[in-house]
């Protein structure tokens, strides 16, 4: 049912966009909205739930973003169809676990998607690949303006929208940004930069959100508070966080680099030849062995040109994507045995390594 989305040259984080970046892959924004007058989610019945589906489903068929877009009903999709979304970051897995009465309308592009009937009625969400919470905000303060035109949302004047969840009251607006932080963690100062942007309202979570490990050293960093800022000061606020990380970021390779030059281009070394020579990988392992890939280009040990292609293999590399290319059902070892046999394929489109190359990282 999704062989359209998937097969799609549009993705804007599987086309191999020139727009990644050093450090941060991609950027998201999430509005929460509810309809007036509607019991939230939880609260309503199967038929109740499917008629705020019909409804939103014909509301948003009309704004020009969601032209040529796809809408897929989640308890008509397969266990498999659902988990390549969820690695697309296009569905979360609250949405997978209420599928009765659920649904997901995508664009084109795939840079958005509007969640029915999972926490809130509504949760739309932008994504974006690089740094780009300003530009994204616009577009996602325009899409929720022709929101507002087609449908009643439940506001209220003291409190701003108002959402299932209090955590999401205010502005109903969460910003995050996906980082590839190997620095911090290699020299052992993740944790203290957790703690400390906690203090700051910001909070820190593994690869996809709320519960998920931090595999091949991504994390997700966001905002925590929604009510009593405006959008825009939430989101100069996690911006300066996040430039703030960034640059910490990039001096705890230099520093790494500096303190182990040859303890750094041995694990590089060791992840370019465990990807060049293995049969058999598990997803865990492949996001540890692309993420000193991607250091690799950030040192110039490969050109620029191979960044948009270790990041698209660390989606493709997921549970889901490697079960849906083999269009049957596996077992978890013949899986790890496929992921390989991509991995080992999309590693001879790379050049060899060159440490030769010395140049600070970007």
């Amino acid at each position: 049912m999704i062989e359209a989305l998937i097969e799609s040259n549009n993705s804007e984080l599987m086309q191999g966009s020139k727009r990644t970046a050093p450090v941060v892959l991609s950027t998201r924004i999430r509005l929460a909205r509810n309809l007036a007058g509607t019991p939230f989610p939880q609260r309503v019945n199967l038929s109740q739930r499917r008629d705020v589906l019909s409804d939103c489903v014909s509301r948003i068929s009309r704004i020009d973003e969601m032209d040529s877009g796809n809408f897929f009903e989640l308890d008509k999709l397969s266990d498999l169809e659902k988990q390549v979304l969820l690695e697309r970051h296009l569905i979360s897995k609250e949405l997978i676990e209420g599928s009765e009465g659920c649904g997901v309308y995508i664009n084109a592009k795939q840079t958005c998607s509007v969640m029915i009937n999972e926490e809130d009625h509504l949760r739309i969400q932008f994504l974006k690949t690089g740094f780009n919470l300003k530009s994204l905000w616009k577009r996602i303060n325009f899409f929720d303006d022709a929101i507002d035109e087609h449908l009643s949302l439940a506001y209220s004047q003291d409190l701003g929208y108002l959402t299932a969840c209090p955590t999401n009251l205010g502005t109903g607006l969460r910003a995050s940004v996906m980082m590839h932080l190997p620095g911090l963690v290699l020299t052992e100062n993740m944790e203290k930069v957790t703690r400390a942007v906690a203090q700051l309202g910001i909070t820190v979570r593994g690869h996809f959100g709320e519960g998920s490990d931090a595999t091949g050293h991504i994390f997700q960093i966001s905002n925590q508070q929604t009510l009593g800022e405006c959008e825009v000061d939430i989101l100069d606020r996690l911006g300066n966080v996040l430039k703030s990380i960034i640059d910490q970021e990039l001096n705890a390779r230099f520093k790494f680099y500096e303190d182990q030059p040859a303890g750094l281009r041995d694990q590089i070394g060791r992840a370019y030849g465990v990807i060049q020579n293995a049969y058999v990988l598990s997803s865990n392992e492949a996001m540890h062995l692309l993420s000193f890939l991607r250091l690799a280009v950030d040192f110039d040990f490969l050109p620029e040109t191979c960044r948009a292609e270790v990041d698209r293999m660390f989606i493709e590399c997921q549970p889901g994507h490697i079960q849906y290319e083999v269009k049957s059902d596996i077992t978890p070892e013949l899986r790890d045995t496929a992921r390989a046999a991509k991995l080992r394929a999309a590693l001879l489109k790379l050049p060899p390594l060159s440490f030769d190359n010395s140049s600070e990282s970007k």
